[in-house]
């Protein structure tokens, strides 16, 4: 498993980043996002839905649903999962989330409570709030995943790293 550290000026850039994501999904990719509450997991998700369901104009954060269901004209469904009220990893086969990890673009918001059911195929972003020493809040994105993702770090590579 290889990866890609970036650094997320600002929720703009965030969503910069959710929407060069959305060109990359298909059908069977898990998005697994990890992160504090505030670290803007659900700015990148609405990023994604945004791009992929233009239609959509109200993106509700699933907190409470644990699971909101969009479904593009013309493309493969598209799920958002918010997993942070979930106990136990088992509750979420309950959200029908094996189904949809090999049909549907998953969105997976507090993916780690996921434990042993997260595909290991996964792109997994680990967000953290950091400080850029001039007391501007940033955030610090981790991004792993194997092979298939490797052509995607290099795009976001060269997206998001400014020569000097």
């Amino acid at each position: 498993m290889s990866g890609l550290e970036l650094t997320i000026r600002d929720p703009a850039e965030m969503q910069r980043l959710g929407r060069l994501l959305s060109g990359v999904l298909s059908a069977g990719d898990v998005v697994a996002l990890d992160g504090p509450l505030g670290a803007g997991k659900s700015v990148l998700a609405r990023a994604v839905i945004q791009s992929l369901c233009p239609a959509e104009d109200d993106i509700p954060s699933p907190t409470f649903t644990l699971v909101q269901t969009y479904e593009p004209e013309g493309g493969m469904p598209l799920m958002h999962f918010d997993l942070y009220r979930l106990e136990a990893p088992e509750e979420a086969l309950e959200l029908g989330i094996e189904d949809a990890f090999s049909d549907a673009v998953c969105l997976v918001e507090w993916a780690e409570r996921l434990g042993p059911l997260l595909p290991r195929q996964s792109l997994r972003l680990s967000i953290e709030p950091a400080d850029d020493g001039a007391g501007h809040e940033q955030r610090h994105v981790a991004i792993s995943g194997g092979a298939r993702w490797h052509p995607v770090f290099a795009e976001l590579r060269e997206a998001f790293v400014t020569p000097f």
